[in-house]
Order: C-alpha cells, then sequence, then structure tokens
C-alpha cells in the first residue's frame, strides 16, 4: 500500500464554491474513484485556499491512468480546474506531490523488530 499526499493552492477567492460543490461529490465521481483503487481519500483546506490532500493506493501509476482516461473524471476535473492557482495542467493528474517524512504506524511496527536500547 502507497500513501499519497499532494498540495494544491485555491483561488482565495473561489474557496466557498469549491467547498460547496464538494458537498457532495457527483456520485459518478466518486465511483471512478474508487474503482481506480483509491481509498480513505481526504482533502483539507487550510488558511488562503491551500489545500491538502491525502489517499491510498496499491498501485499509484494504474489509478492515475485509470482516471486519467475516465470521461467522467476529465468532465469533474475540467470543471475543476478554474479553481486552482498557479496549475499546468489536470488538477487530479498535476498536483504538487508531498514527500513523507515520518509515519507513526510504520515507525512502530519497524521498532517492534529492533531490540530495545539500553539506556546505560
Amino acid at each position: 500500500m502507497t500513501r499519497v499526499a499532494f498540495q494544491l493552492q485555491i483561488d482565495p477567492s473561489l474557496v466557498d464554491e469549491y467547498v460547496a460543490r464538494h458537498a457532495p461529490v457527483w456520485p459518478e465521481m466518486l465511483a471512478e474513484i474508487a474503482a481506480s483503487g483509491r481509498r480513505n481519500y481526504s482533502l483539507f483546506l487550510g488558511d488562503g485556499g491551500r489545500l491538502f490532500g491525502y489517499y491510498e493506493v496499491d498501485d499509484d501509476t494504474a489509478a492515475q491512468a485509470y482516471l486519467a482516461a475516465s470521461p467522467v473524471a476529465a468532465h469533474w476535473e475540467a470543471e475543476m480546474g478554474r479553481f486552482f492557482v498557479g496549475l499546468d495542467g489536470r488538477p487530479d493528474q498535476a498536483a504538487t506531490p508531498l514527500a513523507e517524512v515520518f509515519n507513526l504506524h510504520d515507525q512502530l511496527a519497524d521498532s517492534a523488530d529492533v531490540p530495545e536500547s539500553d539506556p546505560s
């Protein structure tokens, strides 16, 4: 399983409309996201329109290819594109990926395999 995080910038004057467009997302688009293999997908909105997204997937390349070929996703992304600043391409394909630097679950699992260090 791969964890994917990304960042986008929403035009601050369009934040309220962007939020409204996601409450709810089209059922057909939800189905396409699920069919692509993405799960545990969330979007978080910060000050000034900073958007952070996260999802889990087994094969992100395959998921991206699936969505890139989907007419439903193309229609959704065409409508969503106007909300973003400094974006070259479809939002689902051109978001800035973020590098994972810490994951609690992974570190706990790794530490269970390592003997405790001697504090003396």
